[in-house]
């Protein structure tokens, strides 16, 4: 949850929350994918590519949830203390699905292919669904002393009582 507001974060132009839309492009690229190999490959590499898929969307929607209980943006209930403890959880799952999968007969590099589907449909949903820019707004000159102000690792102003230490 957005701590200014209990609405999740919406995209301005569709009203869906990120995550959605995140998800949505990850789907269509696995299904881009499992239909490619199917068409140039065979159906064992294009199992092996949905099987790889299919674990990648379910951990890149605890990795979401994990995230937003981590940054406080979850409800109540969560705490970020469970997110980490399911961070160790979720990667031995996986690598048991991989295994199981591997054990099964999947194409080794089938289920690596799926399960890397995940980076660009990230990049690519999140860059596309990226919170317009405000040309109106001034910037700041590359001289201006509110620049010293401005602590670029924790994202935010610079408290003079720390910077004595």
């Amino acid at each position: 949850m957005n701590p200014t507001n209990d609405a999740p974060r919406r995209h301005p132009l569709t009203a869906e929350p990120t995550r959605i839309l995140v998800e949505r492009t990850n789907l269509a690229f696995a299904a881009g994918a499992v239909g490619a190999s199917l068409a140039f490959a065979s159906p064992r590499f294009a199992a092996s590519v949905l099987a790889g898929a299919a674990v990648e969307a379910l951990n890149l929607r605890a990795i979401w949830r994990s995230s937003e209980a981590l940054l406080g943006l979850a409800e109540p209930a969560r705490s970020g203390r469970m997110a980490v403890l399911g961070f160790g959880v979720r990667f031995g799952l996986m690598a048991a699905a991989m295994a199981l999968a591997l054990h099964a007969g999947a194409h080794a590099v089938g289920l690596l292919l799926g399960l890397s589907l995940v980076v660009p449909a990230v990049v690519l949903g999140v860059w596309r669904h990226r919170p317009p820019v405000v040309a109106e707004l001034p910037a700041l000159e590359s001289d201006d002393p509110e620049w010293d102000a401005w602590n670029p690792w924790l994202a935010r102003e610079r408290d003079p009582e720390e910077e004595e230490d």
